[in-house]
């Protein structure tokens, strides 16, 4: 007798089971032969042979003979009866042992229902192979089956119901029910393959749609692109967005923003306002690049050697330029702090921008912030306004062509605010590091990746700079030139530029390095060369028209000659003709005076245009105790005054009736300038202690610091300039406060050569060293 564990099959009496032979004998374990008996055993799980237990079986098992042993790979199984699986015992080989005996079923069908029955269920499985190929072989198939039984049995292994609802039909007792079961279990299955069939025969067709509809548009694109090339000028614009946004690279953001908008511009109407709108911007996108630049390889040396070709002097700039450049090398990538570059005007914050791009092998592009007032400036106009932009950022971005470029924002301290939105607010996100890599520009509505880009701001000043703004950059200050650095960038830059411009050849005009100096002394007043080169292009120019006045009388006097072969010496320009040719009287600049007197002392001020020097003023005049400040002071300058007053009264009281029976007037000259700050607070001190002890102070002694009313000197700003003012003005002697003394690295080896800088902590250490206490 042959055990055969079987799994997920339906088994039931009254049927014929087609087994493979190899499959069976995998099952019972041993080579099947004809006439042998067979027990059907359930198994409640998947095992193999090797890992059934006594308990892997359910307990109702069906009988049969093995009626044929086919050659061909195949046998049949006549199922006989139920039976009820008693005991099992796994033997040795793992040998099944049981003990079973016969369940009998509960006839209760009528023969002639169970007929019809039948027959509906083999048409309906006829009517469904029917529109397969294999159609002809199922009916044969279908047409030999005896009963419901060998339906169930026959088609056990497509049916997709679980294993216990299959084990369901083998365990239900009546016949009647156990065909119901049957029943439901087919048309279940026939209804479930006909939709499976119909949906993957839908499923095919698209398929093939999308197949046949993609060969197509293969072949269209394929087409079109050969007429393009044939006659590039018919290409529509729509063709033209389609395949510049292809060749883009953008990220899947702008991808769908820019695939949405080329849609609607194939909808619209060529003659409608928003045809237009929608081609403005898909020009502006496609235009811009979304690829990354590949890291270049920067030669510190020849950065280096750009910098010092394109500006003289700025050394602690151009170390920290450096800086940052060699940073960029070692990671590849663009990193390091924004740089903000603060000075006077004309000291070369922005033309050092250019030199930064060239050393770096990138493009420049310049965009000035000064009198923004509105935020979309900055971040763009949305697209639901008529005439919107793209922002000035963007818009830098698109004009560069690159997403690297070197972006100079220029007068960022000229920032407005107004109802329209801060925008040095909107900068943050642009100067931010950690925000830059997702900007979005109103207008595009997609983010851009500003992460390469050098950024690069310009102020004059920090004092209007919005606080969080300027925690993003960092501060690197441009002094002022000094004479020599002024004279040096003129012969070698200024004047060769200026002349090259106006078309004059070096030997049409020679300027001597006197004249080049009495135009820096007396024809400017500046801390940078912004009016040293406006002198200079109008002796150029005035210069050019002596030129060609000697040319024009030497062709009258010789004939037709060209310009190359024309007479003369060309123009030497002289110190006495600077007047005449520049068309203005020399600039009147404070000197020390001749000679000292007591109440009048040499102070230094900080104005954007550098450093200057300034007179205190001190007189007493008979009165009631009355101060009177002239001079055009601000309110933290008069606020000096009156400390320096209560200063003085404490240092010498004896002193005190001065003050109470003369009126005390201080001034300032150059009454139309204003003036305020605190730095004077030192230089009103001294010229009141000159004043009350008679001790004249020396004209060439200059100082600059603020004092408390403890008597203590505390730091200024601005010391470069001053200091520069000093030694250009005669100055020998400069006091200032001792916390400034870390500045002096700013301040140009020149003027420290010329100038005895002595710092001082207190009130007293300067009376003292001024020789009035």
């Amino acid at each position: 007798m042959f055990v055969v564990p079987v799994y997920n099959v339906i088994v039931v009496p009254e049927a014929r089971i087609l087994f493979q032979t190899d499959r069976f004998t995998q099952l019972a374990g041993r080579s099947p032969e004809e006439g042998e008996h067979v027990i059907f055993l359930v198994q409640k799980r998947e095992e193999s042979r090797e890992e059934l237990t006594a308990d892997s079986f359910y307990p109702i098992g069906v009988s049969g003979v093995i009626k044929e042993v086919n050659p061909n790979g195949y046998l049949i199984v006549e199922t006989t009866a139920r039976v009820n699986v008693d005991s099992v015992r796994i033997g040795e080989e793992q040998r099944i042992e049981l003990n079973v005996t016969p369940r009998a079923d509960i006839s209760d069908t009528d023969p002639e229902d169970e007929r019809e029955r039948l027959e509906k269920l083999k048409a309906a499985l006829i009517a469904y192979t029917s529109g397969f190929q294999w159609g002809p072989i199922a009916r044969n198939y279908i047409m030999q089956w005896r009963n419901l039984n060998e339906i169930a049995a026959g088609m056990s292994q497509w049916m997709g119901n679980p294993p216990e609802d299959k084990y369901a039909i083998l365990a239900t007792d009546s016949k009647s029910a156990r065909n119901d079961l049957i029943e439901k279990g087919m048309y279940e299955y026939i209804e479930i393959a006909r939709l499976t069939t119909e949906a993957e025969n839908e499923q095919e067709q698209d398929y093939r749609k999308a197949y046949r509809e993609n060969a197509i548009r293969k072949q269209m694109d394929y087409l079109q692109k050969q007429l393009d090339e044939m006659h590039p000028e018919n290409v529509s614009d729509a063709r033209r967005f389609e395949l510049k946004i292809e060749e883009s690279g953008m990220n899947p953001d702008a991808l769908r923003e820019a695939e949405k908008v080329l849609n609607r511009l194939k909808q619209e109407n060529q003659n409608s306002a928003e045809s237009g709108m929608l081609y403005d911007y898909l020009d502006f996108v496609t235009g811009l690049s979304w690829k990354k630049e590949p890291a270049e390889t920067i030669r510190i040396s020849e950065a280096q050697e750009i910098l010092d070709e394109d500006h003289f002097g700025m050394k602690r700039v151009k170390d920290r330029i450096i800086q940052q450049i060699a940073v960029m090398d070692l990671q590849k990538k663009q990193s390091g702090s924004i740089l903000c570059f603060v000075g006077a005007p004309g000291t070369g914050k922005t033309s050092i921008g250019q030199s930064i791009a060239r050393a770096l092998h990138r493009k420049y592009v310049r965009v000035s912030l000064g009198g923004v007032r509105d935020e979309a400036d900055i971040r763009g106009h949305r697209r639901t306004y008529i005439g919107a932009m793209p922002g000035r950022i963007m818009d830098g971005i698109a004009k560069s062509g690159v997403s690297n470029p070197v972006m100079v924002l220029d007068e960022v301290d000229k920032l407005g605010e107004s109802y329209n939105g801060d925008p040095a607010s909107a900068l943050l996100e642009v100067l931010d590091p950690e925000q830059n890599g997702t900007f979005t520009d109103h207008y595009m509505n997609v983010p851009y990746d500003l992460s390469d880009v050098f950024f690069i701001c310009t102020a004059n000043t920090l004092d209007t700079i919005p606080e969080p703004l300027l925690n993003r950059m960092e501060v690197i200050r441009f002094p002022g030139y000094t004479a020599a650095d002024k004279f040096q960038i003129a012969r070698r830059h200024l004047l060769p530029k200026a002349m090259e411009s106006m078309g004059i050849r070096p030997k049409d005009l020679k300027i001597s390095d006197d004249v080049l100096r009495t135009i820096i002394d007396d024809y400017t007043a500046e801390s940078g060369v912004r009016g040293l080169k406006k002198r200079l292009d109008t002796l150029c120019r005035v210069a050019a028209v002596e030129i060609v006045k000697s040319r024009t009388e030497a062709a009258d006097a010789n004939g037709e000659v060209s310009s190359d072969d024309a007479a003369g010496s060309g123009v030497v320009v002289a110190v006495e003709d600077l007047r005449r040719y520049l068309d203005m009287t020399p600039i009147s600049h404070d000197h020390v005076l001749a000679e000292k007197k007591p109440g009048i002392v040499t102070g230094l001020a900080w104005t954007s245009a550098g450093g200057e020097i300034l007179f205190i003023e001190t007189l007493f005049t008979k009165g009631n105790g009355k101060v009177v400040i002239t001079g055009q002071l601000g309110d933290v300058m008069k606020e000096s005054v009156q400390i320096a007053v209560s200063l003085v009264k404490s240092l010498f009281p004896d002193k005190e009736k001065l003050f109470e029976e003369n009126d005390l007037h201080v001034h300032v000259p150059a009454g139309a300038v204003p003036k305020d700050g605190p730095s004077a607070g030192i230089t009103l001190t001294t010229a009141l202690a000159s004043l009350v002890t008679g001790n004249a102070v020396s004209p060439k002694l200059a100082m600059t610091g603020e004092v408390s009313l403890r008597g203590v000197v505390t730091p200024i700003g601005g010391l470069p300039e001053k200091l520069m003012a000093a030694q250009r003005a005669g100055v020998e002697t400069v006091f200032i406060p001792a916390e400034n003394v870390n500045d002096l690295e700013d301040v140009p080896q020149e003027a420290k050569d010329k100038l005895e800088i002595i710092p001082v902590s207190e009130v007293k250490e300067v009376l003292q060293k001024a020789e009035i206490l």
